[in-house]
């Protein structure tokens, strides 16, 4: 298939990026400081499952962000402010290391859907569960794990008997939202792209792409389940992959056409 024209404009591009990045950190810290300091006593659940929802898609957010500096498209033109806004993101989303995780991900474009992918499952676990838990402990090492129990275990001991803070709110809004953060980076943007019933020779990305509205794309998980335009164009920024998506699918069609077409001409002949 055809490469389709992909137009860049680093510096709208740069301003878009930062925008996207300052407003998610302030929905991050503002919804963080509201729901902590919610009381909880007689609230119902039509507003603590929202907001338990709204906080997983910020924290979300936030790894998008990252994942959109490791191929430098957050500021296109400043790559040394591009990758600080990327370390602040995953720092924010779960104190992750930047550079490791830089590592892995260039691994994963380089080898994806293969046992030298650090996104792929062992070539046995390949159900979701297991694959999850395989895919967390490739980018969660076990020094890793001691720090954040300890960082984790500091920051809601100072939010518990410091600021006074109930633990059930630290669970809902903090804790919970960052695990399920997690599955649903995984489900949309690994398992669901690569999974093994998914790879095709002919297809070098082994990925294939959702077919959801761009609206509902945004929400699952910021247009990640447009994952084979991602591997095709990885410096396009997450919300310029349904024009992306568009554009290739209509090119897809083309070419499907004038198979038929071939085939046609040539049974006629």
């Amino acid at each position: 298939m055809r490469q389709i024209s992909v137009q860049r404009k680093p510096k709208v591009e740069s301003k878009i990026g930062l925008l996207v990045a300052l407003v998610l950190v302030f929905l991050w810290i503002s919804s963080l400081v509201i729901l902590l300091t919610a009381n909880l006593a007689d609230a119902s659940l039509i507003w603590i499952v929202p907001a338990i929802l709204g906080r997983t898609f910020i924290q979300t957010g936030l790894f998008i962000v990252a994942h959109d500096a490791i191929h430098g498209s957050v500021i296109s033109n400043n790559r040394p402010l591009n990758d600080w806004i990327g370390s602040f993101m995953v720092t924010m989303y779960a104190l992750l290391p930047y550079k490791k995780l830089t590592l892995n991900h260039w691994k994963h474009h380089r080898h994806p859907g293969q046992l030298d992918d650090p996104d792929f499952h062992d070539g046995v676990h390949s159900g979701f569960f297991a694959w999850y838990l395989n895919f967390m402990m490739d980018y969660v090492d076990a020094e890793l794990r001691r720090k954040l129990f300890w960082y984790m275990t500091i920051a809601f001991l100072i939010l518990r008997f410091g600021l006074n803070i109930s633990g059930f709110n630290i669970l809902l809004f903090w804790l919970l939202p960052l695990v399920l953060s997690s599955i649903q980076l995984f489900f949309f943007g690994t398992y669901l792209p690569h999974r093994s019933s998914n790879i095709d020779s002919r297809n070098p990305h082994r990925a294939v792409s959702s077919n959801y509205p761009p609206i509902w794309s945004f929400f699952s998980c910021y247009h990640f389940g447009y994952h084979w335009e991602h591997h095709e164009y990885p410096d396009v920024a997450w919300y310029d992959l349904p024009g992306v998506h568009q554009s290739t699918q209509r090119m897809k069609a083309a070419s499907i056409f004038e198979t038929e077409c071939s085939r046609s001409t040539t049974s006629n002949g």
